[in-house]
């Protein structure tokens, strides 16, 4: 809905999303601030058990805050403090879950016409609206289908559908691509792109997958045993990670430790050259792909140069990862000619090379 005609004392405020997400429970706390801008796509990222579905779930109203605060367009929907809780059916929001939860007996048609009934509009009004949705996602010749009949990439558009059709003020996506083979994935992520594009509300995306995160997403705010860790555009967080989850998220290896000047110093005393300057507690990283393994010793001009051992290696499409331990533990990017012509196998003792110039460091 566009506010630019609204009276002033009806403009929504320029921050939609104002949360402090606090949830105590026996053995684990989500503590998390979320605030977003009418439009916005927040993308949460995080491994198994770091909070993200607890994030997602305390938005919906499924499971109340035990502090903290959650306000939509400025008005409160939650605050324990001030004893205000609103019920999950009475808040504006829509959800999209991981299995999609269609109602089975319900044609296509009706699943999305069931919300804005509950809403108050007429039987007439409501399929006439759910119509149109079926429409805009590609489906109006699936009208009276009923779920069981529908491909995975249809029963999630109808999802969507049903979801959008309430009109919400807030998206909330659970793994919405997660049950999708690959090839339909492709197809359904770009759809998605495109609906979330012309969405005016705020859309929070809870997802393993880093892709999807990427092309989605405004933002990226990543959460590791329940508190924020990094965020930021998905371009800023891709190339400076700060933890070890977000590295091996977006293939990069990293590394902490003290830069003088072109020279980061780890603990273990193992210095890593680069071509950036920076003084001071740093991170330094570098992709797979800049790793260079040699059997013997070369005579190299890289300023960079570790002796390994191969520990793994893994087929990821045409690549092949290796997984070194040694002086500096590392992953490496190869073709499989490479790895046939170095006799690559677990237990290889190799060199490995990295260019100054193929590192990246920065404050940390």
């Amino acid at each position: 809905m566009s506010t630019e005609h609204l009276p002033s004392t009806e403009r929504l405020p320029s921050t939609a999303l104002d949360a402090r997400l606090r949830v105590d429970r026996a053995a684990f706390t989500l503590d998390l601030a979320l605030t977003a801008a009418p439009g916005e796509v927040i993308a949460l990222l995080g491994p198994n058990g770091a909070g993200k579905s607890t994030a997602l779930r305390a938005l919906a109203g499924l499971l109340p805050l035990t502090g903290g605060h959650l306000r939509l367009d400025g008005r409160l929907l939650e605050d324990p403090a001030e004893r205000v809780h609103t019920p999950a059916e009475e808040r504006p929001v829509g959800v999209v879950f991981q299995d999609y939860l269609l109602f089975p007996h319900l044609s296509a048609l009706d699943n999305i016409a069931f919300g804005p009934r509950c809403q108050g509009r007429s039987k007439r009004a409501a399929r006439a609206e759910a119509a149109d949705w079926l429409e805009r996602m590609g489906l109006a010749d699936h009208a009276s289908v009923r779920p069981g009949r529908l491909s995975g990439g249809q029963a999630q558009r109808v999802a969507l559908a049903r979801a959008l059709a309430v009109r919400p003020r807030l998206l909330l996506l659970d793994e919405p691509l997660a049950a999708l083979d690959a090839r339909t994935r492709l197809d359904v992520r770009a759809r998605l792109r495109r609906h979330l594009a012309e969405f005016e509300a705020v859309a929070v995306l809870v997802t393993h997958d880093p892709l999807d995160a990427m092309v989605l997403a405004d933002r990226l705010v990543v959460i590791e045993h329940g508190q924020e860790v990094q965020s930021g555009s998905p371009a800023e967080v891709a190339r400076r990670p700060r933890t070890d989850y977000i590295a091996r998220l977006v293939g990069l290896n990293l590394y902490q430790g003290r830069s003088e000047g072109t020279r980061v110093t780890l603990p273990d005393g193992t210095v890593v050259a680069t071509t950036e300057e920076v003084d001071g507690p740093a991170f330094v990283a570098f992709p797979p792909s800049a790793v260079t393994l040699h059997r013997e010793r070369p005579q190299s001009s890289a300023r960079n140069l570790w002796k390994a051992e191969v520990i793994g290696l893994d087929l990821h499409a045409d690549r092949v990862r290796a997984d070194l331990a040694g002086d500096l533990p590392m992953a490496a990017d190869l073709t499989p000619a490479a790895v046939a012509e170095l006799e690559l196998a677990p237990g290889v003792t190799v060199w490995a090379s990295v260019k100054a110039t193929q590192t990246h460091a920065y404050p940390a």
